[in-house]
């Protein structure tokens, strides 16, 4: 008998959130060789997290599209929008994982006190939850691209994927915020 990928969403999940997992870890922790990787002119590298913020408003657009598509019956705009989501998080993290391997964490630079509690627990709960999204995405993602649409609604695919969209759009808005609190405010 012949296994499908049908038949292995669970373990596809937790192979591709340990390899997602693995390269952002070792990326904020240095443990990617930056010999390995091209270096890009300073200036692409200044530019990244603008474009990432750019992104992230961006995929905030694309998850309520296709969260209000799926609620209003259009299942194809749905998949549409919740692709493009997936294309600009893709895009988005690349870009991060490329200048971060390269240069580290961004440094803050408001005060202290604003520091301590206002930036670190922001920063905090949008890590928290862009770590806890990682395998909520991929399992819908690989429920989707595995059963025709029909078939979706028997699925886990409903319950998990309202979860999975609703921690994603509160974490690229903390993301946002925190690129503010970097790049704009301080």
């Amino acid at each position: 008998m012949q296994l499908q990928a049908r038949d292995r969403v669970p373990e596809l999940t937790g192979l591709l959130t340990a390899v997602s997992l693995a390269l952002v870890f070792g990326a904020v922790l240095g443990a990617i060789p930056t010999g390995l990787i091209p270096h890009a002119p300073e200036w692409v590298l200044t530019a990244i997290p603008h474009v990432n913020a750019v992104v992230s408003l961006a995929a905030i657009v694309t998850i309520v599209s296709g969260w209000r598509n799926v609620r209003a019956g259009n299942v194809d705009r749905h998949r549409k929008a919740m692709v493009a989501s997936l294309v600009l998080f893709a895009v988005f993290l690349v870009l991060y994982l490329y200048r971060v391997t390269l240069e580290g964490p961004a440094q803050f630079a408001g005060p202290a006190v604003l520091e301590q509690y206002l930036y670190v627990p922001i920063l905090a709960v949008h890590i928290l939850l862009a770590i806890v999204c990682i395998p909520l995405l991929y399992y819908v993602f690989l429920l989707a691209v595995t059963r025709p649409a029909s078939e979706l609604g028997e699925t886990l695919h409903p319950k998990i994927g309202r979860v999975a969209a609703s921690l994603w759009l509160i974490s690229f808005s903390l993301g946002t915020v925190v690129y503010l609190l970097l790049y704009v405010l301080f």
